[in-house]
């Protein structure tokens, strides 16, 4: 029998690789979708010696139209798993930061899942069978550690929300996975400094796609990693937003970020 495929976009390093990695390592053939070729044909050779994966590359700018419609082309050919990974965060203030980073930003984060999600449910339905995992953030679900990546995850939690309902009973699942701070590189690349915040804040990328999948399993839509996360996502509900702001403002850094 021909082994299930899953695309994961963004897998040459923190949650993405982590996802591939299990993915592979559980019998799934990839698709790997990321702007560096040679991180990506890197990745492809290791998980095909470690794990016996086939792996296709697909090199792509999700914040450029005509790489996400190749990649949707790609996606409506039919693919078990989609993991909408892909995203950056920037630093700077709103008012200050370069427009078009910021369109860049909501064309990566949003438009790029909304799009390639579109492409691979019709396929998933036919088939019975099927699993959309957007990775949000913590910080779609508590203000205060800046507004438009924030929004960018609330909106894709939103999403998720919105098509699990609709999806009820079809065999095709859609799930928001929402980390706090994990040990990747995407602070440094966004040039946040993370100098001062709690060890206990931090999450291994291992761990967080353990508890994904386990939570995938259960047909958990929203999936918030990590004990301390779900004590402060469910405190988050139970008290006035502006306390929430003050909360996260001093735990996350309001300023500085975009």
């Amino acid at each position: 029998m021909s082994r299930p495929v899953a695309m994961i976009t963004g897998p040459t390093s923190g949650i993405g690789t982590g996802f591939a990695r299990r993915y592979a390592i559980d019998g799934h053939d990839l698709v790997l979708v990321a702007r560096d070729v040679e991180r990506l044909e890197r990745l492809a050779a290791e998980l095909h010696d470690e794990a016996g994966a086939t792996v296709e590359v697909l090199p792509a700018d999700l914040a450029v139209a005509a790489d996400r419609a190749r990649v949707a082309d790609r996606l409506s050919a039919g693919v078990r798993i989609l993991v909408n990974n892909a995203g950056f965060g920037t630093s700077g203030e709103f008012w200050t930061a370069d427009y078009q980073s910021l369109q860049s930003q909501l064309d990566v984060n949003v438009t790029a899942v909304m799009q390639l999600t579109h492409a691979a449910l019709p396929p998933m339905l036919e088939a019975g069978a099927g699993t959309v995992i957007n990775v949000a953030s913590v910080a779609g679900l508590l203000p205060g550690r800046g507004s438009t990546y924030s929004a960018s995850k609330a909106w894709v939690i939103a999403f998720s929300e919105g098509l699990a309902n609709g999806l009820g009973g079809t065999g095709v699942g859609v799930h928001a996975l929402c980390p706090g701070f994990v040990r990747t590189e995407f602070h440094e690349r966004a040039g946040i400094d993370m100098a001062g915040t709690p060890s206990f804040l931090w999450l291994d990328v291992a761990d967080v796609v353990r508890d994904c999948l386990a939570d995938v399993a259960k047909e958990q839509v929203v999936i918030v990693p990590g004990l301390q996360y779900k004590v402060l996502t469910t405190g988050g509900r139970m008290v006035p937003r502006n306390l929430v702001r003050a909360m996260t403002k001093v735990v996350g850094r309001g300023r500085g970020r975009t």
